[in-house]
């Protein structure tokens, strides 16, 4: 009985960290918007979707992200589990609210106020995912796509396959925004340094988070 107990606190605990994560991430998605110098590669794929079709931001992200689950629970179900459908239902109406908001306190910002915004996104995006991912309760429904063709499919490894998804997302992304109308010069707001920053550095800071704050949160 004792056990189940001890279960049962730990599924709870898991599953805050799992909001709290989304959360944390869904608002740093708003920062990295803000700061206008480029989004994490799948972000970038969702700008460019945002400026092709009318809909609402967080309506456009669930859309999206129920395809790629229907993509999963084809090929291997493994891989969703509830941070899955945290993720799909939370975050983008959570990024849509945060960059509505912090358009009203930071409003035509300078290229120092967006750098250091784009700093402060990528801190929190990691921030963020090491709760998320520390919770160990499924993966976004972007993460499983790669997942799925290294670990199922056995097409290569993930080390390889995941930079080719992100490359085809940002490529994606800036095709969309284009064919939109949007400015050749306004691609850098989707397609920049943060993409750049997101998809090559986040690993060791994400690791940094986990190690001293999420793990000893969950093992406590």
């Amino acid at each position: 009985m004792e056990e189940i107990k001890v279960e049962r606190k730990n599924l709870a605990k898991r599953i805050a960290m799992s909001f709290f994560g989304v959360i944390i991430c869904a608002i740093s998605v708003g920062i990295f918007k803000i700061a206008a110098l480029g989004v994490d590669p799948f972000q970038s794929l969702m700008a460019g979707l945002d400026v092709l079709i009318p809909l609402d931001f967080g309506l456009l992200y669930i859309i999206v992200n129920v395809i790629l689950l229907s993509f999963a629970l084809i090929f291997d179900r493994h891989y969703i589990g509830i941070a899955t459908f945290i993720n799909l239902f939370l975050l983008g109406y959570i990024t849509q609210f945060s960059y509505e908001f912090f358009q009203t306190i930071i409003v035509n910002p300078s290229i120092f106020v967006r750098i250091i915004c784009l700093l402060v996104g990528v801190v929190i995006i990691c921030f963020g995912s090491a709760f998320y991912i520390t919770a160990d309760l499924g993966v976004s429904t972007y993460d499983a796509v790669a997942l799925i063709i290294c670990n199922t499919w056995k097409k290569g490894k993930f080390q390889f396959v995941r930079p080719i998804t992100d490359f085809v997302c940002v490529i994606l992304g800036v095709s969309l925004f284009l064919i939109a109308g949007g400015r050749a010069a306004a691609i850098l707001t989707i397609a920049g340094a943060g993409t750049i920053i997101t998809a090559f550095f986040m690993g060791p800071l994400i690791e940094f988070f986990n190690v001293h704050i999420a793990r000893p949160i969950l093992s406590k």
